[in-house]
């Protein structure tokens, strides 16, 4: 499965997009919609450089929820489950319950699994506690774009 233009939607929503490396709450240099990878202090992007680099990386987050998941996913769970590899990254998902309970079939305790995901630094952030609530009402079919 390949992520569809909703989940892309929830990801550019949450990444937002930003021009200039900055330290996220967690502490990683971060540039255009939350890419990490090789970046430093000073680096700057265009928007068109953005979002090719976010195309090129979620062809790889796509294939890690491909490879990892066991069960049958609908298009809506894949692309929570992609939005929320996307920003937490693949060893967590490796090594989560989310995973494990998904993969014993356990469809209806995945939003709540989401959901534990909301700190960073050690911290509960608000903009998190909203994003995993978001990825979460995507799982389930329902709307998430007002929350």
């Amino acid at each position: 499965m390949q992520i569809s233009k909703e989940g892309l939607a929830l990801i550019k929503k949450f990444e937002g997009f930003e021009s200039r490396a900055y330290l996220c709450p967690a502490g990683v240099w971060t540039i255009g919609y939350g890419h990490t990878k090789d970046v430093k202090e000073g680096d700057e992007w265009s928007q068109a450089h953005a979002e090719h680099m976010l195309e090129i990386e979620l062809e790889e987050f796509c294939e890690y929820v491909n490879k990892m998941v066991k069960v049958p996913l609908e298009q809506y769970q894949f692309d929570a489950l992609v939005a929320w590899v996307y920003n937490l990254g693949a060893g967590n998902f490796k090594e989560s319950t989310l995973l494990r309970v998904l993969n014993q079939g356990d469809y209806d305790d995945v939003p709540h699994q989401i959901k534990r995901w909301n700190k960073a630094g050690g911290r509960v952030l608000q903009g998190l506690v909203r994003r995993r609530e978001a990825e979460a009402l995507l799982f389930q079919n329902k709307e998430w774009e007002h929350v």
